[in-house]
Order: C-alpha cells, then structure tokens, then sequence
C-alpha cells in the first residue's frame, strides 16, 4: 500500500503512515453543525422581523423611512450570516473527529473545508425549507418587469374603472362620462330614457385602447351627447374632444406612474438579490474561519 509522509494532528513531527480508507468528513459534525446554522438563522430573521416592525409606523412622520428600513435589513442580513455560521462553524470544528498522523497543514485544510461544507449543507436545506419564499423573489422580479412591459394595458385598465360592472360609475371613467353628458342647462335639460352612461364609458375605454374613436362611434356619441345636454352638434363635438384629450391624458399619466412604479420594484429587487448574494458569500468565509479556529481550540485542549 503506498505511504505518504504526514504529521501529527497537532502537526508536530513527521512520521510514514498508510492512507486511511475512511472519509476525513466528520459528517455528524457537519450536520450538527447545519442544525445550528439553520435555527439560528431563523431566529435571528425572525428578531429582525420583530425589530423591523417595531421600527415602522403607520402614522405621518414617525417610525423609521423606507431608505433606513432597506439599509437596515441589508445590515441585518449580513449580522445573522456573521452571527449564525460563526457559531456553527466553530462548534463543528470542536466536534469533529480527531484525525491522527495528519500534518498540520492537512488539519487546516480539513477544518476550513468542514465549515464550508456546514454553510453548503444549511444552504441546500434552506432552498428546500425556503423555496417558496426563494420562488416569490424570483416570480417578483419576473412580474416587476412583464409590469414594465405591459403599463400601458394596466394604465387603461385603471382608467376603465367600473364602466363594465352593474353597480354606479367608480373613479374610473364615470368622472368623463359625467362630464360628456352634462347638460348645458342643468334646468332645462331634456328628460332622457334609459342609462347610457355604461355604454358611453365602454366607448371611450375601447378609444383609449385602440387610440382613436372610430368615426361610427364618433357619430353615435355626438347624437347621443347633443340629446342629452341639449348642446349644438358643434357644441357635443368640441366637448367630445375636450374630454377624450382629457381621458388620455389621464391614461398617459397612470401609465408612466405604473412604469415608474415596475422599474423601482426591479430595481429593489435586483438591490436585494446581490446583497443577499454578498451576504452568503460572507457567510461561507465566516463558517469557514470559525471552523478551522474552533478545530485548533479542540487540539490545544
């Protein structure tokens, strides 16, 4: 069987030995490790959460802003990967299995890959406990941006409002509809059958979608505007007009609103994503440390 030269554990001397047959993995000290890992950083989220909560506040001007609470919960972040895999890995490094004849290098090499494989281990079961909240983020960010793509469709939406339900006008076109059928003389306007107002709204949402009115419709909305107001037909079509500017006005404004809106949700959501990467990264270097420290404590004891 080939020899190879090594030292102690305590990497004093040197001595011929054979290669051993056994894994150099103490995997119950990983394990046991992970568990820690894991329950303490889910306590520690869930202190943070009670912190966050106790931060903010409904009321104007008190509690914490938008800008700290992101600041802080990236701080956060970071303290709970330092605090959690610096206690895990250490207390995997006080529980692994005594290696003798293994050079010293051999020992440190062996200790910084057990703590590293504690961080690994609570990472793949956090992907599995966690994954739901892991499939929000991602499903976040898609929606953020097919929200970027598709504000103009949710701008006119919003603009629609209630005009296709039963019950009276919301705040959605009801306010345009009100202002293209409003009498000239609220006293002598003509008594008029039936409630148009549903199918004028639908008109000008159908106008709002296609970016004009088609000249059928335009003829039927002037008839039906110069009847119920009482105004000249000259009269119903600068009105017409007056309010289908207005109307798309409103729907241009909802629609950069709901744009802004969709880019600083992915902006926030990529922000988070990288820190939250930094935050592992530093928490597989800390595991990692925090083992080969508490391995040389096991030895020197």
């Amino acid at each position: 069987m080939a020899t190879t030269q090594f030292g102690s554990d305590a990497g004093l001397g040197t001595q011929a030995v054979a290669e051993s047959s056994h894994s150099a993995v103490s995997w119950g000290a990983v394990i046991g490790g992970a568990v820690i890992a894991a329950a303490l950083t889910v306590t520690l989220l869930v202190g943070g959460t009670g912190l966050g909560f106790m931060a903010i506040s409904p009321l104007g001007n008190e509690g914490a802003s938008g800008t700290t609470m992101a600041i802080g919960t990236i701080v956060w972040l970071f303290v709970t990967q330092i605090i959690a895999y610096g206690i895990a890995g250490y207390v995997t490094g006080r529980l692994r299995t005594n290696w003798t004849g293994v050079h010293g290098d051999e020992v440190h090499f062996r200790d910084t890959a057990h703590g590293f494989l504690v961080w690994a281990v609570s990472a793949v079961v956090s992907v599995f406990l966690l994954g739901s909240g892991v499939a929000s983020l991602v499903s976040g960010t898609a929606q953020a941006g097919a929200n970027l793509a598709g504000a103009g469709v949710g701008a006119a939406s919003a603009v629609v409002g209630q005009a296709g339900k039963d019950q009276a006008q919301g705040p959605g076109l009801g306010y345009f509809t009100d202002t293209l059928l409003r009498p000239a003389d609220p006293a002598n306007a003509p008594a008029q059958a039936g409630n148009p107002e549903r199918e004028v709204s639908r008109i000008l949402a159908r106008s709002l979608k296609e970016g004009e009115v088609s000249q059928q419709d335009q003829d039927y909305l002037l008839r039906l505007v110069a009847n119920r107001t009482g105004l000249t037909p000259e009269q119903a079509k600068e009105r017409l007009d007056s309010v289908q500017k207005q109307a798309k006005e409103t729907a241009e404004k909802l629609e950069q609103q709901a744009r802004e809106a969709a880019d600083t949700a992915r902006k926030a959501a990529a922000a988070f994503a990288l820190w939250a990467f930094a935050s592992l990264l530093v928490g597989a270097f800390v595991a990692s440390l925090a083992a080969t420290i508490g391995g040389r404590a096991r030895i020197t004891r």
